[in-house]
């Protein structure tokens, strides 16, 4: 499939200005959350931005600034890296296919009173793609602890699958981070050919 002509223009920059000024309307129209994050029941009545709207919406500071610098530190090289359009294209796929993945969960689950918001499903096939990308840049975990890229990503999704399945972390979408990474591992084979675990190795 056909990529888009290259071209960079600071999106990951501005993705992150626009989720800042989107925490800040949620501070001051507390209400604004409702119709941001995604819930099954409103869905269901026809709210279908929420599959976008989520990820512009946080559930606290700490939230916010995490997925943030991880956006900053990961997402720029990748936007330099593989162009404005295609990083884009790529970070809605990646967060609405998560969020649509977690939709039919929670659906099938009578989850009808959970809220998902925020932005890391999207931010964790970032990450996925600058392993990819850059598979022998090393990153320091808390500053401290060295890891090449790849490993740090596997490490996370092990951690992630750990934690789907002992409840540990309640409140935490794991299975929303996990789409996340599977859905950007299906976008580097089918749209831009290249076997993520040719640049593991």
């Amino acid at each position: 499939m056909k990529t888009y002509s290259y071209s960079y223009k600071n999106t990951a920059l501005v993705l992150i200005g626009i989720t800042i000024a989107a925490f800040i309307m949620q501070q001051m129209v507390p209400i604004s959350s409702y119709f941001l994050a995604l819930n099954t029941t409103l869905v269901m009545s026809g709210w279908v931005w929420q599959f976008v709207t989520y990820m512009f919406a946080h559930g606290g500071i700490t939230h916010l600034l995490c997925n943030m610098l991880a956006l900053f530190i990961f997402g720029v090289p990748v936007e330099r890296e593989i162009g404005s359009k295609e990083f884009l294209l790529y970070y809605f796929t990646t967060g609405i296919l998560a969020g649509i993945f977690s939709f039919i969960i929670y659906f099938l689950t009578g989850a009808d009173n959970v809220f998902l918001l925020g932005a890391s499903g999207a931010i964790f096939a970032v990450q996925l793609a600058y392993a990819i990308l850059f598979p022998n840049s090393v990153i320091h975990i808390w500053g401290i602890l060295p890891l090449r890229a790849p490993v740090m990503v596997l490490g996370y999704t092990a951690l992630e699958i750990f934690l789907s399945f002992t409840g540990t972390q309640s409140g935490v979408a794991h299975l929303t981070h996990l789409a996340g990474f599977g859905v950007g591992w299906m976008y580097f084979i089918t749209r831009l050919h290249r076997n993520p675990w040719h640049s593991f190795r």
